[in-house]
C-alpha cells in the first residue's frame, strides 16, 4: 500500500491531485488508524501509469541534476539587470539623438526665416531733377518765358 505521498511520487503527480482523483471516485483509498490515505497500487496504477525510473535515476534526480532553483533565478535576475542596462543605455543614446536633431532643425529653421525675410536695404533712388519743360517757338518769339517771370 502506497501513503499518498508515495502514490504521487510513484506516477508523477501532486499529491493534490491524487487526493482529488480519490475524492471524486475515480480511484479507491482507505484512511489508516493514523487518519492517513492508503491506496492500493493496483489501483493507482489502473488510472495513473507507472513512471519508469531506475533506482541510479531516481537517486541522481533527488541529488541535484537539475540546477538548483537559486542559481537559476540568480541567473536569470542577473539576466534581466542587463537588459534593463542596455535598455537605458539605448534610451540615453536616442535622447542625445533627438535633442541634436531639434538642435539642428531650430538652426535650420532660423536659417530659412532669414532668407525668407531678407529684405537688403534699398538704397535711396536718386530722384531725377524734375525736366524743365522746354520753351516752345512761340514762348521764344513771344517771350513769354515762365521761368523769367
Amino acid at each position: 500500500m502506497y501513503s499518498l505521498k508515495q502514490a504521487a511520487e510513484a506516477v508523477g503527480r501532486g499529491k493534490p491531485a491524487i487526493l482529488r482523483a480519490i475524492q471524486k471516485g475515480i480511484i479507491s483509498g482507505t484512511r489508516s488508524a493514523k487518519n492517513e490515505w492508503l491506496i492500493d497500487p493496483a489501483e493507482l496504477h489502473r488510472v495513473y501509469p507507472p513512471i519508469a525510473r531506475s533506482d541510479s535515476q531516481s537517486v541522481q534526480t533527488e541529488r541535484g541534476a537539475t540546477p538548483d532553483a537559486a542559481v537559476v533565478l540568480q541567473r536569470e535576475n542577473e539576466l534581466l539587470k542587463e537588459q534593463i542596462e542596455l535598455l537605458r543605455d539605448e534610451k540615453q543614446d536616442l535622447r542625445r539623438r533627438l535633442d541634436q536633431s531639434e538642435e539642428e532643425r531650430r538652426e535650420t529653421q532660423g536659417k530659412l526665416t532669414a532668407i525668407l525675410t531678407y529684405q537688403p536695404e534699398q538704397k535711396a533712388e536718386a530722384q531725377p531733377e524734375p525736366i524743365a519743360k522746354k520753351s516752345g517757338l512761340l514762348e521764344k518769339l513771344f517771350g513769354r518765358d515762365k521761368t523769367k517771370m
